[in-house]
Order: structure tokens, then sequence, then C-alpha cells
């Protein structure tokens, strides 16, 4: 079981130090003194950085079907589950507990590998009941995170995609997707992808503590220019928006990606789902303890006096005057900078099933 207990300093390169509990936790461990030093021993172990584990799934199915009135996309592909980037305010951290794995420390270090996930998609798109829908890569984990460069889950998804002219929009914080641009710049000129670079901050030195692993914001720009130039339509995602950090560099952020060459942008209030809440509250006493009540008290105006709203609908947007400020801060700045706030346009009529196996040999049989 996951250990609730937390290391007195925070974890160099973790979002978060806590192995925090959750609502599916099956048994509680007490520490116990067995009088051979043991206690002394897991507290030493506890300060060290913590290595990243990788565990193999095969999955039964790779697509999940939307259910969100309000999320533009209807299929969604994650070929990892938890992501090492360490992004504290993630939403997606509570879906670790429905694997008994901490939210906390166990979502950025132990990553979840979907190894069949190539294997899955073809049978999906092979059947015949398959329509194309608008698809996303990479909505609860980053598809491009660090151990993406090693087992090329991802690459093998893309190429797929590619061979069967299905199109897909990536939403994304690394600059691994640029060694997709072989793939993804011929698929642009068919209009079937689209991109969106996650940038939450300009101040490398807010983003090395908000989101450890993940790519530097000057590194995201250049990633966002380098697809625009390859003929890539690239947007931006300012998400989430936290207030009194990240807030006031909206119009900053979406000016520098707009110079860029990114076309389009969408922006979502900070979230704080289940342990998200206990998680985030305690980054902020540990990094920003001068801010802490006053950001809390912000969100939680902005969420009917919550932490978390999960209503559809409101969940995205918030609530109440604040709420409406930062949508029409949005709006005007996108406005200025001609940044369309619509989804980039995909076509799906082009798609086409994937050959079975043993290609046409095999349909002689």
């Amino acid at each position: 079981m996951p250990s609730t207990i937390k290391p007195p300093i925070p974890l160099k390169g973790r979002g978060s130090d806590w192995a925090i509990a959750h609502r599916f936790e099956r048994q509680a461990r007490e520490c116990f003194d067995d009088g051979w030093g043991t206690l002394e021993q897991e507290a030493a172990e506890e300060q060290l950085p913590p290595s990243t584990q990788i565990i193999e799934e095969h999955a039964k199915s790779i697509i999940s079907s939307n259910q969100s009135p309000d999320i533009s996309f209807d299929l969604s592909i994650n070929p990892y589950r938890g992501c090492e980037h360490g992004c504290i305010y993630c939403f997606a951290r509570p879906t670790h507990s429905y694997l008994n794995l901490s939210p906390g420390l166990d979502f950025e270090t132990r990553i979840i590998a979907k190894v069949n996930a190539v294997e899955r998609l073809h049978a999906a798109f092979a059947s015949r009941a398959y329509s194309p829908k608008l698809l996303c890569l990479g909505t609860a984990t980053d598809a491009y995170q660090p151990i993406e460069r090693k087992l090329c889950i991802t690459r093998g998804l893309v190429e797929l995609m590619a061979a069967c002219q299905h199109p897909f929009s990536i939403v994304t914080k690394s600059a691994g997707v640029e060694r997709d641009l072989d793939l993804l710049a011929s698929m642009a000129a068919r209009r079937q992808v689209g991109v969106y670079v996650s940038i939450t901050t300009l101040d490398p030195t807010l983003a090395r503590i908000l989101e450890p692993r993940a790519a530097a914001p000057q590194r995201r720009l250049r990633t966002l220019k380098t697809l625009a130039e390859a003929g890539v339509p690239v947007g931006v995602s300012v998400s989430p928006i936290i207030p009194f950090l990240n807030e006031p560099e909206l119009e900053q952020i979406l000016t520098a990606a707009a110079e860029a060459g990114a076309s389009k942008a969408f922006s979502i209030p900070l979230r704080l789902p289940w342990e998200v809440a206990p998680l985030f509250q305690d980054w902020l006493q540990q990094h920003v303890p001068d801010k802490a009540a006053r950001v809390m008290a912000r969100v939680r105006e902005m969420r009917g006096g919550a932490d978390n709203d999960p209503r559809f609908g409101s969940r995205m947007r918030g609530e109440g005057i604040w709420a409406q400020l930062l949508q029409q801060r949005m709006r005007k700045a996108c406005a200025r900078l001609g940044l369309n706030r619509e989804r980039i346009p995909l076509d799906l009529s082009q798609f086409r099933p994937p050959a079975s196996p043993g290609g046409a040999q095999a349909e002689l049989f």
C-alpha cells in the first residue's frame, strides 16, 4: 500500500512528495518498530529521489468514448496511465486510485504503459462497426512524456492513424512531439491533424516547481514555431489558470504563442477533483505559502464555495465575477492577436480501414 508519510522537504524533480492515501484504499499499515532499525532505514530511503517504474499493461481496448457534453472531442486515446511530468495540478491524478495506487507520488513514478495499444487500435479501426469521429491523443496523461522516447507507443499509434488517414488532435507539453513531424506534416496537408501545446507560464522558476519534468516554457514555444513552420496547425492551451500564480501572465502567454505561430487558443480554470485538492494545497504551503490562502479563496469563489465543482459546463469555465473576467480577458486577447477560439477543423472523410493481417493474400482464403 502507498505510504501516507511525507518527506520533510520536497523531492527534487517531482511535483508531489506525498503518497497520499486515496478513496479506494483497501488497507492501511501502521509503522512498527521491530528492533532492527527498520524505521530509521525506511526514513532514510524516503529521502532518496524515487525512480520511475514502468508497469506493462495489455489493454482490452484503447479508445475511450467521451461522455462529457463540455468536451469538444468524441474519442480519446491514452497510451499511458500516470505521467512523469509531475504537474501538481493534473486533474487526472485521481485515476491512479482505480489501480489502488496513490494519486500523489505514485501517479508520477509508477507509469502504466499500454504495450499493445497499436494492436488494439488496429482492431478497432478494422471493425465494420467503426466510424471515424473526432479523436484526441493524450487527454488524461501526456502521450509524449519522457518514457515515450524509449517505448515509442505513441509513435506506433500515430503511424497507424497516418496509414489509415484517421484525423486526430494532440494535447501535449512536451517537445517530443517534434519527433513525429514527418508524419504530422503530411497529415496536416490533408487537414487530418492539429496540435495544441500546453503553456501554463513563461516563468521558468514557476514552471520548474509547477511542472518539474515537462519541457521548459521557451522550449514549448520553440515547438509551436517548429510545427507551425512545417505547416502543422497549432494552438495553445493556457490551462489551468491558477489565480495569482499564472493568471497574471494570461495575455503574455497568448502573445508569445501567437508570435510563435499558434492560430488557436483555449483556457480552463484550475480544477481540483478528489485527491488533487489536498495535494495542491500541500504544494501551495510548501512553495508559495504567502499566496496559499488567497489562491484557494479565489478558487472557491469560482467553484461555488467548494474546492471543486464537477458539474458539466461550469467545471470548465467556473462561475461568478472572477470567472467572467477571465473569460472576458481571454476573449479580448484572442481577438487582438487573431487567435481563433474554435477547435482546429479536421477532415473525417478520408478514413480508410487498415488492411487485414497478411494483406491481400489473406483475403483469398
